[in-house]
């Protein structure tokens, strides 16, 4: 188990030095942050997102409770819902629990990380930690690529 660990941190931290978006693993292994990546902004006068799949491969549930970033003062999940009118509307998202063996996605279009605040822009070719925090204090920290402002998922 040691060796498992120390072979995953060691993975994870070249990942991160490499700028790669890497699966990121919580201490208890449970937590693992997939394909992590988000658009370069115009200037910091409007808010920048992240979107990702965040993975429960644990046997118990794991709620989702905030985010923190060096680039953003106002990190929050977020969610947008268009009603059956067509009518479509963004709001904080609160907690997200993740059952055992499930993942959530944050992607364009549904839940997302709202990066409101912005301290600098986001440019394209660069990266930016998120730290994911959950309920059992546990934390889980992704390198997020910035792609062009264009960008349709982690692939460009």
């Amino acid at each position: 188990m040691v060796k498992k660990l120390r072979y995953t941190n060691a993975l994870a931290v070249l990942f991160t030095v490499a700028g790669l978006s890497a699966p990121a693993l919580a201490g208890s292994e449970d937590v693992v942050v997939e394909n992590a990546w988000s658009r370069a902004s115009i200037g910091v006068n409007r808010p920048g997102a992240a979107y990702m799949t965040v993975r429960n491969t644990g046997e118990d549930a794991v709620t989702l409770t905030g985010l923190a970033t060096p680039l953003a003062m106002m990190p929050e999940i977020h969610e947008s819902k268009t009603n059956s009118v067509g009518v479509s509307s963004m709001a904080p998202a609160g907690e997200i629990t993740i059952e055992p063996g499930q993942s959530v996605a944050l992607e364009p279009g549904g839940l997302h990380a709202m990066l409101m605040k912005l301290q600098e822009p986001m440019t394209e070719g660069e990266n930016f930690p998120l730290t994911l925090t959950f309920s059992d204090g546990g934390k889980v920290t992704v390198e997020v690529p910035i792609l062009g402002i264009a960008a349709r998922g982690p692939e460009g």
